[in-house]
């Protein structure tokens, strides 16, 4: 496995340093949209048990008995302070949904333009002779 890890770093430190910081580019925008999409996805599952959760107290009486967790304790709460606050929470999700579909989408066309100009870099670059 490390030896595959040294052929590229091998094969890698043959091609000009502009190629080099392309490619090294490439996998940092890769590994930045991957922590994006982990944390859009995390948002979003987050968001989805908000209007879970939304969807159920609307269907409980007002007067009725409510618990909130709160760290590792269940405390009685008002329902209306509870809606309140989720509200408020799905909102704030929300946002930062949109903002990191906008992240992912820059990053996208980034990886995209990366690849394509070191591809043309590639094919500029004649491979060495055996």
């Amino acid at each position: 496995m490390q030896t595959e890890g040294i052929k590229v770093s091998d094969e890698l430190s043959k091609l000009p340093p502009q190629v080099q910081e392309r490619f090294l580019r490439l996998q940092q925008l890769q590994q930045t949209l991957q922590s994006v999409l982990a944390q859009k996805q995390q948002v979003d599952m987050e968001q989805n048990e908000v209007e879970q959760t939304l969807a159920e107290l609307q269907k409980t009486a007002d007067d009725a008995v409510i618990y909130k967790g709160i760290g590792s304790l269940l405390v009685k709460a008002e329902k209306a302070k509870v809606t309140e606050e989720l509200v408020e929470r799905k909102e704030l999700l929300t946002t930062r949904s949109t903002v990191l579909a906008k992240q992912e989408e820059r990053l996208r066309s980034q990886v995209k333009e990366v690849q394509t100009k070191l591809q043309e870099d590639l094919s500029q670059v004649s491979p060495p002779s055996p």
